[in-house]
């Protein structure tokens, strides 16, 4: 053990969403003095426009700072100096990956809860991913400044929590208002004291692990690591053991919070490496970095990387068309940045007739879609399509082939076809108690399977139910919002695929089907989803000379029709007299026209009335 180690804390805040993680974050920056006071702003570690305006954490955000305490001992007064790494981390359940990786570069995590609110979905979630990492778990109280905090009610609910789900005793919940800066000095004082230093040898090869990354044009990639082992300094050699990339270290140093060249650095500490490599594909996020000079045929260390992360499964699938084909390129260097920093993005090539060339993403959520359609448009400037969402579902077919499609596309005729299972998520509701009835009636209309009941206090009850994901991703969440008067909060999990009595339904237009307006929905559905598809396609497609045709059918056979009547020209409108024969002649060669035109014509269905049906705002 290095003895500048014992002055080293790596520590993250974790909470549910808007519980006022950033504040609190403020606060150490203010009382360590890190950020000048002229400087400081609001959300300081939220550096994307993005991030202040939704007013949520989008992005984890490491920062170093230093915290002076004074030690009394024979009348004389000693200053110890520490070294505090906080990574500052999302809340919301979209970002749970960006919080499982920060976890895994500290020894400790703040757990902080809302008075106001109590212990919320997603403060269950973070803090179990926590203690899988066997972390040291400070427990925080906040906002008890305001007039509606349950501070009593909110410790009890956390003591429960710890002691029957986690089987853990909590000796001290510290009760702070982030807002007004009341007892933050003694949490960064329990940081120090309860949370443990970082243990590591200098001495041995390095090992840094990868927690995050970002992509600067001049410099390369810039690798965001946590040392566990050995040191680095700038000119070192180094290898990343996962994709076997060389490089030379052109500048090293720490966050403070912005970049902050250092000479070097050692086992226990967090910081960032860049590396020169311009292909983004070599710098994976979870890769060990280790020193080229100990990694070869003469090594006499066994070097061996360091466990990285499980790969995040995208739940959630939607294809990105640039609205100009200009774009194209534009859009695939776009979304290689942006993978470099979310690693649980993940985009292939497609094409559609009607749309051009584009990307199918897979993604975590709907507001990690969200998220990304915005910030492809701000940072990179370009402007989308995007099709309606959809999720995975497996298919099993009659020669006994199992294989996964995420796009009605790729389903094959139902004849083919043994079962269709669809993907269930585990879905875990708090709700006061009050709203329980309601929430309940709404779960049960998103065929939701009903598992268990339990009490988080008198007044707040946990509801956990079983739901097919694309129920889930497709207006649960704001239905229960609604119910609950924004009270009840959602944390969820894929849990399995089940069989279900799915089909495809396409829709028709002149008889000829159009392949990006086709989904997969339950066959009990199918009608009313069908009937709601073809009537907004009569309100938005223009009338034609001759008159259009929009069905919706399940295997050829039609459920729902509309049709937009032909545009009526007045051909007659230019004689003023004579016989009404010549008027009939005119009329006449109008119909024979029109019936010509329903057989041969065609209608060219622009990219805005797809954006209309399909686009999801």
């Amino acid at each position: 053990m290095e003895d500048y180690q014992k002055y080293i804390r790596n520590f993250c805040i974790i909470s549910h969403i808007d519980h006022g993680k950033s504040t609190l974050a403020d606060r150490f920056l203010e009382l360590t003095n890190t950020v000048k006071k002229e400087k400081m702003k609001e959300q300081y570690l939220d550096r994307m426009d993005l991030e202040r305006e939704k007013g949520i954490t989008i992005k984890l955000q490491p920062v170093r700072m230093v915290y002076n305490i004074n030690r009394v001992s024979a009348n004389q007064v000693n200053v110890e100096r520490f070294i505090l790494n906080l990574i500052d981390t999302p809340g919301h359940v979209d970002f749970s990956y960006e919080v499982s990786r920060s976890l895994k570069a500290v020894e400790g995590a703040i757990l902080l809860v809302d008075a106001t609110s109590g212990i919320q979905a997603q403060t269950l979630a973070n803090l179990e991913l926590a203690l899988e990492q066997n972390l040291c778990i400070i427990p925080v109280i906040n906002k008890i400044d305001l007039p509606n905090a349950m501070i009593e009610e909110t410790e009890k609910e956390i003591r429960a929590l710890f002691s029957s789900d986690f089987n853990l005793h909590v000796k001290e919940i510290i009760k702070i208002s982030a807002r007004y800066g009341t007892n933050i000095e003694k949490v960064l004082n329990e940081v120090v004291a309860r949370i443990p230093f970082p243990k590591g040898n200098e001495e041995l090869p390095l090992k840094a692990l990868i927690f995050d990354s970002l992509y600067d044009s001049f410099k390369g990639v810039i690798a965001f690591v946590r040392v566990f082992e050995g040191k680095v300094r700038k000119g070192d050699k180094i290898k990343m053991l996962g994709t076997g990339a060389e490089s030379e270290v052109l500048e090293i140093g720490i966050f403070n919070p912005d970049f902050c060249p250092k000479e070097c650095l050692r086992a226990g500490e967090i910081g960032y490496i860049t590396t020169k490599l311009k292909n983004i594909s070599l710098v994976r996020v979870g890769d060990t970095i280790t020193s080229f000079v100990f990694f070869g045929k003469d090594n006499i260390f066994d070097i061996k990387p360091l466990s990285g992360y499980r790969e995040p499964k995208p739940m959630v699938f939607a294809s990105f068309y640039p609205a100009k084909d200009t774009d194209f390129e534009k859009l695939k260097d776009a979304l290689d940045r942006l993978k470099l920093n979310d690693a649980s993005i993940i985009f292939q090539l497609e094409s559609s007739p009607a749309l051009g060339r584009g990307f199918k993403c897979g993604f975590l959520g709907m507001l990690h879609l969200e998220i990304t359609a915005e910030r492809l448009k701000r940072e990179y400037g370009i402007d989308l399509a995007i099709t309606s969402p959809n999720v995975e579902y497996e298919i099993e077919t009659k020669d006994g082939k199992i294989f996964k499609i995420n796009s009605p596309d790729e389903l094959p005729h139902l004849k083919k076809i043994k079962e269709i299972r669809e993907p269930w998520a585990e879905m875990e509701i708090i709700s006061p108690l009050r709203y329980m009835g309601k929430v309940m009636e709404s779960a049960s209309f998103f065929r939701a399977a009903y598992k268990e009941c339990r009490y988080l206090s008198q007044n707040r009850v946990v509801l956990i139910y079983e739901i097919p994901l694309i129920e889930l991703i497709s207006g649960f969440y704001d239905k229960l919002k609604s119910v609950s008067s924004g009270y009840a909060s959602l944390n969820y999990k894929l849990k399995e695929f089940r069989k279900s009595d799915l089909v495809c339904l396409d829709i028709f237009i002149c008889g000829e089907k159009i392949p990006a307006l086709s989904k997969i929905v339950p066959k009990e559905k199918a009608y009313y989803q069908a009937r709601s598809i073809v009537k907004k396609l009569k309100e938005i497609i223009p009338p034609c000379l001759f008159s259009i045709p929009i069905q919706a059918g399940i295997e050829n056979k039609i459920i729902a029709r509309e049709t937009i009547p032909a545009l009526k020209k007045d051909v007659i409108s230019h004689l003023y007299g004579g016989d009404y024969t010549r008027k009939l002649k005119l009329l006449q060669k109008q119909r024979k026209g029109k019936k010509r035109l329903q057989k041969t014509g065609k209608i060219k269905i622009s990219p805005e009335v797809f954006l209309k049906v399909l686009i999801q705002k």
